[in-house]
């Protein structure tokens, strides 16, 4: 039973990161996009190209 319960919990905790994982991924996301909106109204393509490769990096 003890085994179980040990692997139920490792169960919970891998879940659990999964699910904290994915909301920081898409937390980052959305800034990015935002920033990303921001160096295309002011035209600036340096950090255009940086943000789109990050962007890239987390899809």
């Amino acid at each position: 039973m003890d085994k179980m319960k040990v692997s139920y919990e490792a169960m919970l905790s891998l879940t659990a990161e999964m699910i904290w994982d994915d909301a920081i991924r898409k937390y980052r996301t959305e800034k990015i996009y935002e920033q990303i909106d921001k160096a295309l109204a002011t035209g600036d393509e340096s950090s255009f190209r940086t943000l789109t490769d990050e962007l890239k990096t987390l899809q």
